[in-house]
């Protein structure tokens, strides 16, 4: 399971080009999910995510969370994360678990975050056609990959 997370002034989403979600400061989560992932993969990434260190304290220095600035999280799914690029010029997405297995990781992922921050959460449709927009504040981009938690 991988994350790139961008910290964002705002973020929105549009899904199937007609319903729009949105939130303001907090994090952008763009979630692959590979085929060999599982629960606890779900549970690391989500303390990960929550717990990350990369807003600014009153010294301008990047260490407070999402949850110290009470700020707002919006969860993407994005199956291209785990895009195998080693060969050729045509992205293989052979890693990418199927929809049976992502969806309820997918789900669990933005439960165990909507219980850490109630009503602070906005998420995308999994599978559907969505166009993200944000303002990257900073930029500050960070990826983690539960494969490489050790």
């Amino acid at each position: 399971m991988k994350v790139v997370i961008q910290r964002v002034k705002k973020a929105s989403v549009e899904i199937e080009n007609v319903e729009k979600r949105s939130i303001e400061q907090g994090l952008l989560v763009l979630l692959g999910i590979e085929h060999r992932d599982e629960r606890r993969d779900v549970q690391w990434l989500v303390s990960k995510v929550l717990q990350i260190r990369i807003f600014d304290d009153h010294n301008g220095v990047m260490n407070k969370s999402v949850i110290d600035i009470e700020g707002q999280i919006m969860v993407i799914s994005q199956f291209t994360l785990m895009a195998s690029t080693k060969k050729g010029n045509r992205p293989s997405y052979i890693r990418a678990a199927s929809h049976v297995h992502a969806i309820p990781l997918y789900n669990h992922f933005i439960k165990l975050i909507e219980s850490a921050l109630p009503g602070k959460i906005s998420n995308g449709e999994f599978g559907a056609d969505m166009k993200v927009s944000l303002v990257n504040d900073g930029p500050v981009t960070i990826i983690i990959d539960s494969q490489n938690k050790e």
